[in-house]
């Protein structure tokens, strides 16, 4: 299994918080790793990175709300989201960064709506 495989998607309200999950091959373990989000009749939208040793780059729109974060020994990565808007409403996919190879999971879905 090369392909991410993203999990923790879901309805929640505005206001609420989610924890996106993205599984890896051990193969990525020295690789940079990001989370995009994309809404419909849109491109792919750079969210977060983070690199092997943790370092960690987090886009100004959602910086202050979402976290990135991994655990090598899990070959596991995280995106932590609080205080969830409508506008944060997607489909979050997460990849090595650079994604060369085009190695993009299923994604997961997020709908923040009351």
């Amino acid at each position: 299994q090369v392909q991410p495989v993203e999990s923790g998607g879901g309805l929640v309200q505005p206001g609420g918080s989610l924890r996106l999950s993205c599984t890896v091959s051990q193969i990525f373990s020295n690789c940079a790793m990001a989370w995009y989000l994309q809404t419909p009749a849109a491109q792919r939208e750079l969210v977060a990175a983070v690199n092997p040793s943790g370092t960690r780059n987090v886009k100004d729109p959602v910086k202050g709300r979402f976290t990135i974060s991994r655990d090598n020994a899990e070959n596991t990565m995280y995106l932590e989201m609080k205080d969830l808007k409508p506008d944060h409403t997607a489909d979050y996919y997460c990849c090595p960064f650079p994604n060369t190879r085009n190695y993009w999971g299923q994604g997961t879905q997020v709908t923040v709506s009351s």
